[in-house]
């Protein structure tokens, strides 16, 4: 829950004193008597949220609001118009200067109260979703922390797991949850000793039984949330190694016994990693990918899903080159760094 301040703007005392009885028993509050107090204010504050009169003399709400939208510090701030203006034009210009809400003055107290606990929860959910997007990226960059070459595979598998999803008839919304909780497929490798994940060549049968471990040790990790994004990604953790055909890990599970979001993220994640180059492969054509997937369908990977994932592979392929584009540009990036870093040094 955010502790900031709310912000009131007005020029005339007695709007700021009734708006002070109004709020000042639940909220922190912050005043600014014109539209350049209120600029300075929101920079110094950062307040939750901004109650704003339209009618002031140096610059009036509308303008305000604007300055706030056009700067990034600013622009997420909730902006309430609380005004006499009463025409619908004065309202549809509100709304256009990038307002969330409109109250009409003489305001009543239940209202005002009502509208800012409503926008202020709203608040409250982007911070938790941005939060939850932070933690994911972590975990899921956690988990191949020592795999650096992977760059960006878990964000590309994760765009061709929704894609299939959608194939699969799975609405925008869970789409959109299994792209955020693939991802976090590997975070269990983060349990899994350097000398085994990082070794060159095959594993010893003792290290291979070792390296299995991540599945459940990831969902023990992910498990520990309520979020039903993390009990998503705690599922996928734990069996997206598992087949088709019963011969996969941890438990051996077979063919719809396995969750169908593992099995989605199984047939995305072959993909990528035959497609991807690697230190010890070059990428495989794609028809070569395909051609090695359809000899595994009805043993690692389900027919039903190789089948949609043929008919959405032109979907894949643009996919695939998008992600082609953004991992060279990170490179680069990271490469224009470490050459300013040798300059530095």
């Amino acid at each position: 829950m955010t502790n900031r301040p709310l912000l009131i703007v007005d020029d005339e005392p007695q709007n700021l004193a009734a708006m002070r009885q109004i709020l000042a028993p639940a909220y922190s509050l912050v005043f600014a008597r014109n539209g350049a107090e209120a600029i300075v204010a929101a920079a110094k504050h950062k307040p939750s949220l901004i109650l704003l009169d339209i009618q002031m003399p140096d610059m009036d709400g509308y303008a305000v609001c604007r300055r706030l939208k056009a700067d990034p510090l600013s622009e997420a701030i909730p902006v309430i118009f609380v005004t006499s203006l009463t025409e619908t034009g004065n309202e549809a210009a509100g709304f256009a200067a990038g307002a969330v809400d409109y109250i009409i003055k003489p305001v009543s107290p239940a209202i005002v109260q009502a509208r800012v606990r409503t926008h202020l929860s709203l608040v409250r959910a982007t911070e938790l979703e941005q939060s939850h997007r932070a933690a994911i990226s972590m975990l899921g960059e956690a988990g191949h922390f020592n795999d650096p070459d992977t760059g960006v595979h878990i964000w590309r598998m994760a765009a061709y797991a929704a894609e299939l999803a959608a194939a699969c008839g799975w609405s925008k919304e869970d789409c959109q949850q299994l792209e955020l909780a693939a991802p976090m497929h590997d975070t269990g490798k983060i349990g899994i000793p350097d000398v085994v994940l990082s070794k060159q060549g095959q594993l010893t049968p003792e290290e291979w039984i070792v390296m299995k471990t991540h599945a459940r040790i990831g969902y023990d990790i992910l498990s520990k949330s309520d979020a039903p994004i993390f009990k998503l990604a705690a599922e996928i953790a734990l069996r997206h190694h598992e087949k088709w055909d019963g011969s996969g890990y941890p438990d051996g599970l077979i063919g719809e016994d396995i969750p169908e979001s593992a099995r989605l993220i199984a047939v995305a994640d072959v993909f990528d990693a035959l497609t991807m180059k690697r230190p010890y492969k070059e990428a495989w054509p794609i028809d070569m990918a395909m051609a090695t997937m359809q000899e595994g369908s009805g043993k690692h990977l389900e027919p039903r899903l190789i089948k949609l994932f043929e008919s959405i592979l032109p979907r894949i392929v643009i996919l695939k080159a998008e992600w082609e584009l953004h991992d060279a540009a990170m490179s680069a990036g990271t490469r224009k760094a470490h050459d300013r870093q040798r300059l530095i040094q």
